[in-house]
């Protein structure tokens, strides 16, 4: 018995995606992805190493002698205030060296990343708007501090649409739950299809990590004849209500995403597919499982991978910082390296933006003695591949490594840099809800042309 839809498969398609405009919905939908961009794109997908708590960047990319030269002072006239009371300097005690041919600087504690160094364009500079985690996650993740908004993530699935109808376009690695949790991730008020799939992947089985997904009652067949006939029922009510219920249409594409993934999830998120060779070239930790798993799902055409490094905020170093920010470092210096190589060697880093770095980093100044504080004023990321320029440190922090000084990257200018080397102008990627237009930049917002080229 079969289910005759009253128009086809594409008509119902360009249906749902009536009124959203040349970007969002209607390419979302398509098998073949449907990109629309601004510009020339130079990357195609992200992959965002997500570092909870917040590195200090002159422990990796930003050398500060002075933190040597004043450890345990607080020279006169240096701004060095913060919000809870902290002490004197503390000298970061690691080595650095000079690394490629564009001798970007970078510290002892990342061995195997100084290999890529001319592949890695280093933000020195960067700045936010609160010490809190929350809301620090908040903007790094959603652009601003205000909850109910989209993430990143979101827009990104929103603005590029899927290449791969049998994998969703955005998915989240973490073995455990950050700070806010599912909120960093939300697609709110987008189409529902652009939320962020959560994935808990300390259990490695793929079933264990998708529970719910397989029908263990009907075969593949008979639930897609179930599945015509309620996405029937469903168009026409999508119909009647003049093609323009956002959520039923976002529920229509959930269902067959759902669908689809019961086959093609399996195999895309099982690392243990992988020859021996390449896992031991990660490694096998939590972390190395999540980098393995970002390069399976973007080269199946995920759009956005989010890899959040271990449960609750790791790196949030408030006693004993140099003993953890070593382990810290170590844990993720193998797999990071080994996911730049990999793409690199699949011809993949060339339109894959890797972005690596935390919601805010930490203070000069110590705290308890032998930790940090949270910092909002200064703190380092890096972008690496799909077309941000390699070999380069862009900006400068003070002598202490606590406020960004010089070409200052605030996260909307992270955001909208971002954006740019996908191939969008963050001013145009608009969706207009309550009657204002929303953007993830929203008002602001710029892009540095010494690192997009």
């Amino acid at each position: 018995m079969s289910f005759p839809l009253p128009f086809s498969r594409r008509e119902l398609l360009t249906r749902m995606g009536g009124g959203l405009g040349a970007l969002g919905l209607t390419s979302a939908l398509q098998a073949g992805g449907g990109v629309s961009t601004h510009f020339a794109p130079k990357a195609k997908r992200v992959i965002h190493l997500f570092m909870n708590g917040g590195p200090f960047g002159p422990d990796f990319f930003d050398p500060k002698p002075a933190l040597t030269k004043f450890n345990g002072q607080r020279p006169p006239g240096a701004d060095l205030r913060t919000e809870r009371p902290t002490g004197g300097l503390l000298a970061s005690p690691y080595a650095y060296s000079k690394h490629g041919q564009s001798g970007l600087e970078i510290s002892e504690l990342l061995p195997n990343i100084s290999r890529y160094a001319d592949d890695l364009c280093v933000l020195r500079s960067c700045h936010t708007d609160n010490p809190n985690h929350g809301p620090a996650l908040l903007l790094m993740n959603n652009g601003t501090m205000t909850e109910r908004v989209p993430s990143m993530g979101a827009w990104l699935s929103y603005g590029l649409g899927n290449d791969n109808a049998n994998l969703p376009s955005y998915v989240v690695l973490c073995p455990g739950r950050p700070v806010r949790f599912s909120i960093l991730w939300t697609s709110a008020f987008l189409p529902a299809q652009h939320q962020g799939i959560y994935i808990n992947h300390s259990n490695l089985d793929p079933k264990q990590m998708i529970p719910w997904l397989s029908n263990n009652r009907l075969g593949m067949s008979e639930q897609r004849r179930q599945l015509d006939l309620l996405q029937e029922l469903n168009a026409e009510h999508l119909k009647a209500r003049g093609d323009s219920d956002v959520a039923l249409g976002g529920r229509i594409q959930a269902m067959e995403t759902a669908y689809r993934m019961q086959s093609a999830a399996t195999d895309a998120f099982d690392v243990n597919l992988e020859p021996e060779k390449v896992r031991e070239m990660y490694g096998k930790s939590h972390f190395s499982n999540g980098c393995l798993m970002a390069r399976r799902l973007v080269e199946r055409g995920v759009r956005f991978v989010q890899v959040y490094y271990g449960n609750g905020q790791p790196w949030d170093t408030h006693s004993n910082h140099d003993a953890s920010t070593r382990k810290l470092a170590a844990d993720i210096d193998r797999p990071i390296a080994a996911l730049l190589g990999d793409l690199k060697q699949r011809g993949l880093l060339e339109d894959t933006l890797v972005v690596w770095g935390g919601e805010f980093g930490r203070t000069p100044v110590s705290e308890n003695g032998n930790g940090r504080d949270h910092n909002p004023h200064g703190f380092c990321m890096f972008f690496a591949g799909g077309g941000a320029r390699g070999g380069t440190a862009y900006g400068q922090s003070d002598d202490f490594g606590f406020k960004a000084a010089v070409d200052k990257m605030h996260i909307h200018d992270i955001h909208a840099t971002l954006l740019h080397l996908l191939g969008i102008d963050h001013e145009r990627l608009t969706y207009r809800y309550a009657g204002r237009d929303y953007r993830l930049t929203d008002v602001h917002g710029r892009v540095p042309r010494a690192i997009v080229g």
